[in-house]
């Protein structure tokens, strides 16, 4: 028996910090649904014990079915049959199990029969199942899509949508084409509305659709006739059992194999209106994309906990010269990098939820009644450090994903390279992480924003202040040393005043940022429990080499050098 909540203390960890009782206390309203709902939390510590019992279920089915099955999950795939997505036997038995757990539809409010949990919970929920298998969390994941219905659509549609997906019903979102992949505002799917009917009606093809065969499918579509850009896109709900759309083929990949990947061909599909039109892709799609980061965020930190386990378990056991490998200097720092990477990627994930927490449930509150001006403020101050730690995470915890899957292939030597390990399949299933949901690439022009408007230095200056004990010092000083330094880098950038020059050192200055700031959440780690002092001394003194390393380029490099670099 297996349970993948609670043989990882970290979880906890992160579950218990101090600033989930303000979460708590806004996403319950001050637990109004106790006298409404049997199931419904009637102070703080009922709501936390709740979230706790949640996770040791999700932990247990991800334990004892997930991770088992995840193997033949690989091997077998699924296929089409008749029209239709039919899932790998171990697919549909974990989705069952899950859905019989009554684990759909957990952020969703309880009036919509969800459990109305906040994002927190939920997020290490899919830091659990990506652990047992990163293909699976994909299909579960998705319910995420339920919180744009429940956000920007009618209550008709709250009503007839949410409690389907609550019940075990599944969801996908269809946004790329074979021609607009990252670059979104080039979709051209057609949305008609037949006046006479009244309805819409969608017409064309979406390619790499994650689980495209849903119950319920959220999809971008032109529905301004004669447009060419963003401001023409609408947003639609297509229900599958109008059965309307045709699935070409299912895409034969590299890793997350049990996850179904289609190409879908709309002909004539009925579909419903999500909010306004015009704002598909400015608005709603934004906010999508923003919670599918967030995921894939949960996703990269569970493939990497996978991948340094299975390493560090291969080291313990693999012998060499009369001794466990693990007793090699080689050996183990690799495994202590690994460990302090992941340690870093997890505290980011859960700053950055914590952060889309609080701005979501004020943003819910404020369409119940009006903020008061303290809350609106604090409000967009979440929401600020949300738009910008999102993209963050995504870029910084994916590649991570990737260098520990690399690394736990190597510790495994030549084994490694051969299916009889799980570690194989981890190794191809982590690629996927920095590229889909927009690859990495993508994430540092959303976060070099955080750079050029200073919102990275305002938190690190807030991080400055925070109180230590003095033997942690030592860390606070090596950070604000590379905090100057990163400065002095973004200065020697932006004075240049010239955009390509920014986009060309865009990727080295987020991270910069991005070693300063995980550096200072391990700290804060470390201050509220002394086992996290390993990671942070690890990755903040290899932090500090990358970041001198990356300034020393950019103060030795000019406009004129990029001419060495273009083709």
């Amino acid at each position: 028996m297996a349970n993948f909540y609670t043989d990882n203390p970290d979880l906890e960890f992160h579950l218990n910090h101090p600033l989930m009782k303000k979460i708590v206390a806004l996403r319950e309203r001050n637990f109004v649904d106790k006298d409404k709902f049997d199931y419904a939390p009637i102070d703080f510590e009922d709501a936390m014990d709740s979230y706790g019992k949640v996770l040791e279920i999700v932990g247990e089915i991800s334990g004892d079915i997930v991770a088992p099955n995840a193997e033949a999950v690989d091997q077998q795939g699924p296929k089409i049959v008749n029209n239709e997505v039919v899932y790998a036997d171990g697919t549909q038995e974990n989705l069952e199990a899950l859905v019989e757990a009554g684990l759909m539809g957990i952020t969703l409010p309880r009036k919509h029969e969800g459990l109305n949990f906040p994002i927190v919970p939920y997020i290490m929920a899919a830091d659990i199942v990506s652990r047992a298998d990163a293909g699976f969390v994909n299909i579960w994941g998705l319910q995420d899509c339920a919180e744009t219905i429940n956000e920007f659509g009618d209550e008709d549609q709250r009503k007839r949508f949410l409690p389907r997906i609550c019940n075990g019903e599944t969801a996908a979102m269809d946004l790329t084409e074979p021609d607009a992949g990252s670059d979104l505002q080039a979709a051209m799917l057609k949305a008609t509305f037949n006046e006479k009917e009244g309805k819409w009606y969608l017409n064309g093809v979406k390619r790499f659709i994650t689980n495209g065969d849903a119950h319920i499918s959220l999809v971008l579509a032109r529905s301004e006739e004669g447009t060419q850009d963003g401001r023409g896109l609408s947003m639609f709900i297509y229900d599958r059992g109008n059965r309307a759309v045709k699935i070409r083929r299912l895409e034969n990949k590299m890793g997350i194999k049990g996850s179904p990947t289609c190409e879908l061909v709309f002909k004539n599909a009925p579909a419903e209106l999500v909010g306004s039109r015009r704002l598909g892709l400015i608005k709603y799609v934004m906010a999508l994309m923003n919670g599918a980061r967030l995921g894939i965020g949960a996703q990269s930190v569970g493939v990497s906990e996978a991948a340094y386990r299975e390493a560090i378990a291969y080291a313990k056991e693999r012998e060499q010269f009369g001794k466990p490998i693990i007793k090699f200097p080689a050996v183990y720092e690799m495994l202590s990098v690994m460990k302090a990477k992941l340690d870093a990627s997890r505290s980011l994930l859960y700053e950055t939820s914590r952060y889309v927490d609080i701005y979501k449930t004020y943003k819910a509150i404020s369409d119940e009644r009006k903020l008061e001006p303290e809350e609106r403020k604090e409000m967009k101050s979440y929401q600020k450090r949300s738009d910008f730690f999102t993209p963050l995470l995504k870029g910084m915890a994916s590649e991570y994903s990737n260098q520990i899957a690399y690394d736990a292939v190597q510790v495994h030597g030549g084994s490694g390279f051969m299916k009889d390990y799980p570690v194989e399949r981890i190794y191809r299933d982590a690629r996927i992480t920095s590229i889909y949901e927009g690859t990495t690439q993508l994430q540092v022009v959303a976060a070099i924003r955080g750079v050029t408007t200073g919102a990275y230095l305002d938190r690190i200056r807030d991080f400055e202040l925070m109180e230590i004990k003095p033997e942690l010092h030592q860390y606070r000083r090596t950070l604000i040393v590379m905090t100057e330094e990163y400065e002095r880098a973004a200065k020697a950038v932006t004075d240049v005043q010239d955009s390509e020059f920014l986009d060309f050192h865009a990727r080295r200055l987020v991270e910069m940022a991005g070693n300063i700031i995980m550096g200072y959440l391990l700290l804060q780690d470390t201050e509220r429990d002394i086992s996290f002092r390993a990671s942070t001394d690890i990755f903040v003194k290899r932090g500090k080499a990358d970041n001198h390393s990356k300034a020393n380029f950019i103060f030795n490099s000019s406009i004129d050098d990029l001419g060495f670099y273009k083709h």
